[in-house]
C-alpha cells in the first residue's frame, strides 16, 4: 500500500496534468474535500491514475485529498449520484415543486377566466395591479436574490400567493374589489422575487450542456401544478353546468397547496453548496450589496443582449388574458373550463420536454440547436395562431350563447378544445426556448439572476398592459392579431441573439481539465507509438 502522503514520481507530461488538476481544484471553490464531505463519498473511491512510461500499465495511487488533485472525470461521474440533496437535479426538482404549488395553482386559478368569477372585472383589475408591481420587482428581483440568497427570497415570494387566493374567497362573499386588487399588487412583488430566484436556479445550477433538459424537467413539474389545479375546480364544480362562480372549497384547496409551496422553499440550497455529477460546483455567489445590484440592474437596460430579448419577453405572457378570458372563459361551461386547464397545462409538459430534448441533443453545435429550435417554434406558432384566427372569426362580437360542454356538445367541442390545447403546447415551447437562450448567455448565478429578473420584469409589464387591453373591451380579433404579431417579431431577434452571443463551447473548469488531460494522454500515446 502506497503512503497516502507520498507524492508519486511523474514524467513531464504527468507533471503538467497534475498542475492542471491543481488549477481546477481551486476553481471548484477551494479544497476538494468539501465535495467529498457534501456528497458523503468514501475517500478510498477517489484515485489519481498514473502511467508507468515503460510498461504503460495503469497504476492506482491514493494521494491525500487536500486540494492538490482532482479525480478523473470517470471516477467522479461514477461516484457522485444525481439524486444527492445537493445535486442540480434534486434542487431543480425542488424549485419545480415550489412552483407547482404556488404559480402552478395561480395559473389554474387564472385559467378558469376571471379568477373563477362570472364577472371578470375584479380579476382583470387585480391582474393589472399584479403585473404592474411584478414588472418592477421582476427587474429588481435578481438583485434582491443576490443580496438575500435563495431561501429568504423564495419564502418571501411564495407567501404572497396564499393571500391572493384568499382574497377571491373573500370576494365570493363580499364582492369588494379593493382587497382583491391590493392582494394582486402584493402578489406582483412576491412573484418578482420568486421568478428571479427560480430563473437563477434553473439556468445556473445545471451543467452547461444540459440546460435544456433541466428547463424541461422544471417546466413539467411546474405545469403539473396547473394540471392538478385544473382538476380541483373540475371535481368540485362537476355538477354545476350553468354559469356561476366557483365554490369556496376551490379557493381553500388552492390556498392549501400554496402554503405547502412556501414551506418547501426553505429546502433550496445556495449555489455554493451545489455539486454537479462531474465534481464541479455551480458558481458560488458572494452576496452583493444594494448599491452594486442597483448599478448592475441599470446596466441591463443598455445591454444589447437584453434589448434583443425584450419583444419575446413582452409577448410571452401577453396572450394569457386573451386565451384564458376570451377562449376558455367565453366558449366553455364551468366544469369544462377546469377540464380544459388540465389539458392546457398538460400540453405544456409535453411541449417543454420536446423542445428541451431538441435544444440539448439534436445537433452537436449548441448554436445550431438554438437556431433550429427557434425555427421549429416559429413554424408551430404560425400554425397555432392561424388556427386561432379561424376560430375567432366565428365570434368576433365576443358572444357565444351556447357554452360548449365536454359531455353534451359532442364534436362541436373538439375543435376549440384542440386549439386551447395547442395554445398551451406553444406557450411552453416558446418560454422554454427563451429560458434556454438566457441560460446560454452566461453560467454564473449572479449574472443569470439579473438576466432572468429582467426577462420576468419585461414579461410582466407586457401582461399588465394585456389585462387592461381586455378590461377596456378591445375587439377580440384585434387582441388575437396583436398577440400573433408580438411573438412573430421576436423570432428573428432571437435568431440574431443566438448567432451573435451563444457560444458553441461553454465548458466548466472541471470540463476543461478533463479535456486537457485527454489531450495530454493522446499526445503521450502518439509519442510512445
Amino acid at each position: 500500500m502506497i503512503d497516502l502522503n507520498a507524492r508519486p514520481s511523474r514524467t513531464h507530461g504527468q507533471a503538467s496534468a497534475f498542475k492542471g488538476c491543481m488549477g481546477t481544484s481551486s476553481s471548484l471553490g477551494g479544497d476538494f474535500s468539501s465535495v467529498i464531505a457534501d456528497s458523503q463519498i468514501p475517500r478510498s473511491r477517489f484515485r489519481e491514475k498514473t502511467t508507468n512510461p515503460i510498461s504503460m500499465e495503469s497504476v492506482s495511487t491514493e494521494p491525500a485529498i487536500t486540494g492538490d488533485a482532482i479525480p478523473d472525470d470517470g471516477a467522479v461521474s461514477s461516484s457522485l449520484s444525481r439524486f444527492r440533496y445537493n445535486s442540480p437535479l434534486v434542487q431543480v426538482c425542488l424549485i419545480g415543486l415550489v412552483c407547482f404549488c404556488c404559480p402552478g395553482m395561480f395559473n389554474a386559478l387564472s385559467g378558469m377566466g376571471g379568477g373563477g368569477q362570472v364577472d371578470h372585472d375584479a380579476a382583470n383589475n387585480a391582474n393589472t395591479a399584479l403585473y404592474t408591481t411584478f414588472a418592477v420587482f421582476g427587474v429588481l428581483g435578481g438583485g434582491i436574490y443576490n443580496v438575500l440568497g435563495p431561501r429568504l427570497t423564495l419564502l418571501s415570494g411564495c407567501s404572497t400567493y396564499v393571500l391572493y387566493a384568499g382574497s377571491f374567497l373573500y370576494y365570493n362573499h363580499h364582492k369588494h374589489q379593493p382587497f382583491v386588487i391590493f392582494s394582486g399588487a402584493l402578489l406582483g412583488v412576491g412573484a418578482g422575487l420568486l421568478w428571479a430566484g427560480q430563473g437563477a436556479i434553473m439556468t445556473s445550477y445545471p451543467p452547461p450542456g444540459r440546460k435544456g433538459t433541466y428547463i424541461s424537467i422544471f417546466w413539467s413539474i411546474f405545469n403539473l401544478g396547473g394540471v392538478v389545479g385544473g382538476l380541483i375546480p373540475f371535481v368540485l364544480n362537476y355538477n354545476r353546468t350553468q354559469a356561476a362562480s366557483v365554490n369556496d372549497g376551490t379557493y381553500i384547496a388552492f390556498m392549501f397547496f400554496m402554503a405547502i409551496g412556501a414551506i418547501l422553499s426553505l429546502a433550496i440550497l445556495p449555489p455554493s453548496r451545489i455539486v454537479r455529477s462531474d465534481g464541479s460546483r455551480a458558481a458560488a455567489v458572494t452576496y452583493s450589496s444594494v448599491s452594486v445590484e442597483a448599478l448592475e440592474i441599470i446596466k441591463l437596460f443598455a445591454n444589447w443582449k437584453m434589448l434583443l430579448i425584450v419583444p419575446a419577453a413582452w409577448g410571452s405572457n401577453f396572450f394569457y388574458s386573451y386565451q384564458f378570458n376570451n377562449v376558455n372563459g367565453i366558449l366553455f361551461s364551468l366544469r369544462t373550463k377546469g377540464l380544459n386547464n388540465v389539458f392546457y397545462w398538460g400540453a405544456q409538459m409535453i411541449g417543454s420536454m420536446a423542445i428541451g430534448y431538441m435544444l440539448d441533443f439534436s445537433f452537436r453545435r449548441r448554436r445550431t440547436r438554438g437556431i433550429v429550435g427557434i425555427i421549429i417554434v416559429a413554424v408551430l406558432g404560425t400554425a397555432v395562431w392561424a388556427g386561432g384566427l379561424a376560430n375567432q372569426l366565428r365570434y368576433t362580437d365576443g358572444l357565444w350563447p351556447n357554452k360548449l360542454d365536454f359531455k353534451d356538445s359532442g364534436s362541436r367541442y373538439a375543435g376549440p378544445f384542440l386549439l386551447y390545447f395547442s395554445y398551451g403546447l406553444l406557450d411552453a415551447m416558446f418560454q422554454s426556448l427563451c429560458y434556454w437562450v438566457i441560460g446560454a448567455l452566461a453560467d454564473d448565478s449572479e449574472t443569470l439572476s439579473r438576466y432572468s429578473g429582467f426577462y420576468k420584469g419585461v414579461q410582466s409589464a407586457g401582461a399588465a398592459v394585456a389585462w387592461q387591453v381586455d378590461e377596456h373591451k378591445t375587439p377580440l380579433l384585434t387582441q388575437l392579431i396583436l398577440n400573433w404579431a408580438l411573438t412573430t417579431v421576436s423570432y428573428p431577434l432571437l435568431l440574431v441573439l443566438v448567432m451573435l452571443a451563444v457560444k458553441d463551447v461553454n465548458l466548466t473548469a472541471a470540463d476543461k481539465d478533463v479535456e486537457e488531460r485527454k489531450s495530454e494522454a493522446k499526445e503521450k500515446r502518439t509519442w510512445m507509438a
